[in-house]
C-alpha cells in the first residue's frame, strides 16, 4: 500500500514501475493516481506486466492529509494555501487598541510554530509587519529556532524600516510588491514553493479570499470575547449572503482551550 500511484517516468532516479517489476511484486494498491503528465500511468504499466493494481484506497484521507498540498501543485501549477488566523468567540483578531497577544493558547502557538516549521513560505502583509514587527520563524518553545525555516515574503508597497524583525539574517526574506494574490502565488511557483501558509491581516486575507485562492482555512478560536475591534476578514468580495463563500468543515479538534478548526471550500452562494 502506498499513497501515490508509482511513477513511469525517469526523473532523478529510474520509474518506480520498473522497480516493482523487477521486484516481483505482484500486488499493489494506492491512494491517489499522479495527476502529473510525465509521471502519470504507472498504474496501467503494471496491469501490463500482469501486477494486480487497485487505486483510489484511502484516496480522501491521502488528499486531505500527507499529499494536499502537492497535489494541488501538480494540478494547478500553483502553490497550495492554507490560511492560518486566530480569532476571538466573537471573530475578533485584535482588540480596539491593536493588541492582540494573545489570542491563542500556549498549546496553538506552539502548533502553529510545527506548522510554519513544514511550509513552503509564510506570507503576510506590509501592514501586518508594520504593526506587529513578527519574525514570521519557527520557533521551539523556547523561543529557539527551529532547524527548518520557510521563506519569509511580505506584500505590499509600504517601506519596511531597516530594523524590522523579518529583515534579520534568521531566514530568508522575499518582499513582493503590489498585493495580486495570483502573482504572488505565480512568483512563489517560480521558486518551487508548493506549500503556503498565510498569516496576513484581515486586507490581505480577504484579498486572497476574494481572488479565490485560499485553499484550507485553519483557524484557532480562542474562548475569550471583545466586543469590538478588527475582524480576522476583511473585504473579500461578498455584497450579498448569496455571493457567500461557502466551506466544508473537514475537522475540529480541541488545541488546549482553543477549537481548532480546518476548513476546505466548496463553492459560492
Amino acid at each position: 500500500m502506498v499513497t501515490l500511484e508509482p511513477c513511469a517516468h525517469t526523473g532523478r532516479t529510474p520509474p518506480c514501475t520498473d522497480a516493482l517489476r523487477a521486484a516481483g511484486v505482484a500486488r499493489v494498491v494506492h491512494a491517489a493516481s499522479d495527476p502529473t503528465p510525465q509521471a502519470a500511468g504507472g498504474g496501467e504499466v503494471l496491469r501490463a506486466a500482469g501486477v494486480a493494481v487497485r487505486s483510489g484506497l484511502l484516496a480522501e484521507e491521502v488528499e486531505q492529509g500527507p499529499l494536499r498540498a502537492w497535489l494541488h501543485f501538480a494540478r494547478t501549477g500553483r502553490p497550495h494555501v492554507t490560511w492560518k488566523y486566530a480569532a476571538t468567540l466573537d471573530g475578533r483578531s485584535a482588540a480596539v487598541d491593536g493588541t492582540s497577544k494573545w489570542i491563542s493558547s500556549a498549546p496553538s502557538r506552539a502548533e502553529v510554530h510545527r506548522l510554519r516549521a513544514r511550509v513552503d513560505a509564510i506570507v503576510a502583509g506590509t501592514g501586518t509587519v508594520l504593526a506587529d514587527d513578527p519574525h514570521l520563524t519557527a520557533r521551539d518553545e523556547d523561543g529557539r529556532l527551529l532547524d527548518r525555516q520557510p521563506l519569509r515574503v511580505v506584500v505590499g508597497d509600504r517601506p519596511l524600516p531597516p530594523g524590522a524583525r523579518v529583515l534579520d539574517d534568521a531566514a530568508e526574506t522575499l518582499l513582493l510588491p503590489g498585493g495580486d494574490p495570483a502573482a504572488v502565488l505565480d512568483a512563489l511557483a517560480a521558486r518551487g514553493a508548493v506549500d503556503v501558509l498565510l498569516e496576513g491581516g484581515p486586507r490581505l486575507a480577504g484579498a486572497f479570499v476574494a481572488a479565490g485562492c485560499v485553499h484550507r482555512v485553519l483557524a484557532y478560536i480562542a474562548p475569550m470575547l471583545l466586543g469590538s475591534g478588527p475582524t480576522a476578514l476583511g473585504e473579500a468580495g461578498v455584497a450579498s449572503i448569496s455571493q457567500a463563500w461557502r466551506w466544508r468543515i473537514e475537522r475540529t479538534t480541541m488545541s488546549g482551550p482553543d477549537v481548532r478548526v480546518s476548513a476546505v471550500p466548496i463553492g459560492r452562494g
